[in-house]
């Protein structure tokens, strides 16, 4: 059983559809300019909103005062944070770019919650320790190494522009790797899972880049 089939309501035209865009392109070479002094990546055109994808299910706001997120696999300290809880922590804003693999890219978001470097330095990581996988309420999962997440910038989002995030941004936290395709920076997230290997997550088991680098067009698995 798929995991598109193991949650009820997930819109199954959006799967099948970016599913035969990955099918139609990987293994098919790039022509690609990985110079990053170009701020918008190769492919990709600049959008002044900020369009909303997901697989369909969203959490009710009323939902989002009982939120918890898992930290779990390889930590010292195993913990489950409420949004009070991982509000209280100390919060980092950043302003960061942000890359859509559908090929829009839009400028200038200000983010601000925990940094991933932070979280992990709390729960401690045991030795080993080298990607995380993103799990959703939605079912959704994604794989990111520890080099990617425990950056300046990897953070779990809890405000978005200044206002609490929204559910149709991920709300009410979502973790955010603005240097990587936007799938790596997944909605409602409830754990975060520490392991010692990498481990693909919804898209790239369905034809989806392990990586994902703007700069790069890692797009598709090769």
């Amino acid at each position: 059983m798929t995991m598109s089939e193991e949650v009820p309501g997930i819109n199954q035209s959006y799967v099948a559809g970016k599913i035969k865009i990955a099918q139609t392109f990987r293994g098919k070479p790039v022509a690609h300019d990985a110079e990053r002094s170009n701020r918008l990546p190769p492919g990709q055109r600049l959008v002044s909103t900020f369009p909303v994808l997901d697989l369909g299910i969203q959490p009710h706001p009323q939902r989002f005062a009982n939120w918890q997120v898992e930290i779990a696999g390889l930590v010292n300290t195993p913990q489950t944070f409420s949004l009070d809880e991982l509000a209280s922590l100390a919060r980092t804003e950043i302003t960061a770019d942000f890359h859509c693999v559908t090929r829009w890219s839009t400028y200038d978001l200000q983010w601000e919650g925990v940094l991933l470097r932070d979280l992990l330095q709390h729960v401690g990581l045991q030795e080993g320790a080298t990607h995380l996988i993103f799990h959703g309420f939605d079912g959704y999962t994604t794989n990111v190494s520890l080099e990617e997440a425990a950056t300046d910038t990897g953070m779990l989002a809890l405000l978005l522009n200044g206002e609490p995030l929204s559910r149709e941004h991920g709300g009410p936290i979502r973790g955010i790797i603005p240097q990587l395709y936007g799938w790596k920076s997944a909605k409602f997230l409830t754990k975060i899972t520490v392991t010692n290997h990498d481990e693909l997550g919804f898209w790239e088991t369905r034809g989806y880049h392990q990586h994902g680098d703007p700069w790069n067009e890692e797009r598709y698995a090769e």
